[in-house]
């Protein structure tokens, strides 16, 4: 704040310079005023919407007493129906869970692993009108799912996603910095988003959509590709687009609250925020063609979360080119001349630090309201958000074209036409077939649940371990009554007639050999279009040096 003020100075004295860090913070404080001003107007939804509800939760593996919690805290809001896909091998303490809350909760697995193909599979499983998709380890609390669904009482209304905040953020100076950002999310762009009907992501901890929407876009949402890749990630980014180019609105609502768990270990924040680098600017670069004709205000928000990296890095390439060869005014000299070469770099150093301070507090007044303490924590929050989320950002639009999906799920469903239907998932007509699944009744309540009004709901947490059992024969069951196995398709079942209503499925067991690996891996190709990023990158920085002042 303290340099942009200088720069600003020495420009309108008539100096015809552009300094890169004077057009950076401009457009921090540019976008920071339109957020502001949009969600100003921002209220959360009243009516009263009477459709039904269906609740997709795809799993892989969680700490049993956590996942308990979770379930039973969706069981005491009464959806129509829960649908529990465990993805990848066995877990059969995943199974006794969700068997703990029978009828209302029903499980289904699949040998494929990927969010992708287990949200397919319990979106064509519902029968609700709205199918509420929600992230294993989201804790609700009290009317999250009432809430949530109150927008949809306007029929222009497609999706729609809640509050979220992060589980006991004071474990650590990473939780804390996580729950920083969620807030800030939740009162500024989230609502600004949202008054205009267009949030350009509704995150993936629990977010709701009209079941046609989802029947409409799946095959696009399994199938489609940008720059010659299919992204794993980035499920609910796509989701969102799909739903925004199908005509609806997507908004936010603010008074249905979730809480969800963030990475405890540096290493797996890198992993968890590269992730959602990639898919973020992967979505928008294939959304922007849309955005520019139907969502300009959007466009520019998303497009600058990609520029503004690039922007802050030149700027500090620039300063240390610049001390190196002593090119370019001196903003300082008059400072250290007056004081002196000690004191005055003690004044800069300070003035900086002050001017840095103050600048993001006026930009996090709203958050800063809520908890006064974290002004204190301003300085470590502006120097994790520099030095480690922007370089990660850079790395996630370099790599947005390499193929690969979670990064920690081999045998992964990989997209593409031809992997529409992935083979060992189980199909509709199958798991229908072979289970001759009837609607839950909704008056069913079987694990009582304890939250703390004073505290919110805090995790139950277990050593998280690997499954407890490796991948057999696949077989699949709900917790309605005992049925016979569901088999994994095979190429066979391209030509067999289905089932009709009066019929079962016998039970198969899948002939491979134990030593076979469960879903045959893809040789990787390599892609063309994946040195794009690279070389728009390396074009911004040149330019970046070609009019560096």
């Amino acid at each position: 704040m303290f340099i942009f003020i200088l720069q600003l100075r020495h420009l309108i004295e008539g100096h015809p310079a552009i300094y890169l860090f004077a057009v950076y913070s401009a457009l921090i404080w540019l976008l920071w005023l339109i957020k502001t001003v949009l969600s100003a107007r921002y209220r959360p939804f009243t009516g009263t919407y009477a459709g039904t509800t269906s609740v997709v939760v795809p799993v892989v593996d969680e700490p049993l007493d956590l996942f308990r919690d979770v379930i039973g805290r969706m069981v005491e809001q009464k959806p129509g129906e829960i649908i529990v896909v465990i993805n990848g091998a066995e877990n059969p303490g995943l199974v006794e869970v969700c068997e703990e809350f029978a009828p209302l909760v029903r499980w289904v697995h699949t040998p494929i692993p990927g969010k992708r193909n287990a949200v397919k599979i319990g979106t064509e499983l519902s029968r609700g009108d709205i199918t509420v998709l929600v992230d294993s380890d989201t804790v609700w609390t009290e009317n999250t799912l009432s809430e949530l669904v109150k927008p949809f009482a306007d029929d222009r209304v497609g999706g729609v996603t809640t509050r979220q905040r992060i589980l006991e953020p004071q474990r650590s100076w990473i939780t804390r910095w996580a729950d920083w950002l969620e807030n800030s999310r939740a009162l500024y762009s989230m609502p600004a988003q949202s008054v205009l009907g267009q949030v350009g992501c509704l995150p993936g901890r629990t977010i709701a959509f009209r079941r046609r929407i989802l029947d409409q876009v799946m095959h696009d949402f399994m199938t489609q590709k940008f720059m010659g890749v299919f992204l794993e990630v980035s499920d609910d980014r796509t989701l969102t687009n799909l739903t925004l180019k199908a005509g609806y609105r997507t908004v936010y609502q603010y008074t249905s609250l979730v809480y969800t768990d963030a990475p405890l270990q540096l290493k797996k924040l890198f992993k968890q925020q590269l992730r959602w680098a990639r898919g973020s600017q992967y979505n928008t670069l294939r959304m922007l063609p849309w955005m520019l004709g139907h969502a300009p205000v959007l466009a520019l928000f998303f497009v600058m979360d990609i520029i503004l990296p690039f922007l802050l890095y030149g700027v500090i390439l620039g300063w240390i080119y610049r001390s190196i060869t002593g090119q370019g005014y001196d903003f300082y000299r008059a400072i250290l001349d007056e004081y002196g070469l000690s004191t005055g770099l003690v004044w800069v150093l300070g003035l900086m630090v002050v001017s840095s301070v103050l600048s993001m507090g006026i930009r996090q007044l709203r958050h800063l309201a809520e908890k006064p303490s974290d002004f204190f924590r301003l300085p470590l929050f502006i120097i994790v958000s520099t030095l480690f989320l922007m370089p990660v950002r850079l790395l996630g639009f370099v790599r947005m074209a390499h193929a690969s999906g979670w990064g920690t799920r081999a045998g992964a469903y990989s997209g593409g036409a031809d992997d529409a239907a992935p083979s060992g998932a189980v199909t509709v007509e199958a798991a229908e077939a072979a289970a001759k699944l009837d609607p839950a009744p909704v008056d069913r309540v079987v694990h009582p649940v304890t939250a703390s009004p004073e505290t919110g709901p805090v995790a139950a947490r277990d050593h998280r371990g690997a499954p407890t059992s490796t991948l057999t024969t696949p077989r699949t069951a709900t917790a309605l009554r005992p049925i016979t196995a569901i088999r994994p398709l095979s190429a066979a079942d391209a030509t067999r007639p289905a089932a009709r209503p009066d019929e079962t499925v016998a039970p198969t067991a899948a002939r491979t050999s134990a030593s076979a690996p469960a879903t045959a891996r893809r040789r990787r190709r390599l892609n063309p279009y994946a040195a794009i990023p690279y070389l728009v990158a390396a074009g911004i920085f040149t330019l970046e040096a070609i009019f560096l002042v």
